[in-house]
């Protein structure tokens, strides 16, 4: 069960997706407050003894990351240094709240790519507009080669998001290979384990049977020999030596 203090982190992890989502103003401060206090209660979410899975740990860190580094390429000046800052911004991997059906920062990240592209466009047009012919058509042969290395690295990085499921589901898939070997591993000592006490104790009965056996025998050419004297005696006294 989570604690109060990752309740509340998912409150406010899931209320600063929402903002981030929105169309903000030059005065706009709440989210960068609140990704500042979203790194405090990371901080103490990781030394609670509570605290969840190290992967939800990591899903987390990966989030307040991404939003940090979303309020960092917004203060920069140019709408080609926000575009590429945001080409390196990696967002969640997992819905925050249950009623998601994608994660709010893969929106957000979506958003803001097209927000960036939008704007380097204008930046063009408005370049375009006092310029010659030539100019103008130089600043369309750019426009292309920009839309087309933004489409490679699109392409670049879909390609490194599947290596990386890729590379995850065959560590799973090792980890679950491992983890059964282990699994049949323990099996097999306990089994011998096992086999060994009863050796053991069937050894000690084996002794035991011996000892019985060995001591009824002695007893019985004891009880034998016994015997044979008396009887000796007994003849040689019914039935004395004829002279």
């Amino acid at each position: 069960m989570a604690s109060r203090l990752e309740i509340n982190f998912v409150r406010l992890l899931s209320r600063c997706e929402s903002i981030a989502s929105e169309k903000r103003g030059e005065a706009e401060w709440r989210l960068e407050k609140y990704v500042g206090a979203l790194e405090e209660m990371l901080v103490a979410l990781r030394k609670n003894p509570s605290k969840p899975t190290p992967e939800v740990l990591t899903e987390y860190t990966r989030k307040v990351d991404f939003l940090k580094g979303l309020l960092e390429a917004e203060k920069l000046s140019s709408a080609t240094e926000k575009a590429l800052a945001n080409q390196f911004l990696a967002p969640g991997r997992t819905p925050t709240i249950a009623n998601e059906r994608m994660p709010a920062t893969k929106t957000v990240h979506m958003q803001t790519k097209a927000r960036c592209t939008g704007e380097m466009r204008d930046e063009l047009v408005f370049l375009c507009r006092g310029l010659p012919l030539d100019e103008r058509q130089s600043a369309a042969e750019l426009d292309a080669v920009l839309q087309h290395h933004h489409n490679l690295q699109e392409k670049l990085a879909e390609d490194m998001l599947n290596l990386a499921r890729n590379l995850k589901n065959n560590t799973l898939a090792a980890q679950n290979i491992i983890k059964q070997d282990n699994q049949t591993l323990s099996q097999s000592m306990r089994q011998a384990d096992l086999n060994f006490e009863k050796l053991k104790t069937e050894s000690e009965r084996l002794e035991q049977h011996t000892k019985k056996s060995v001591n009824w025998l002695l007893w019985l050419m004891l009880i034998l020999v016994s015997f044979t004297f008396i009887s000796m005696i007994l003849f040689i006294r019914i039935f004395p030596r004829l002279r």
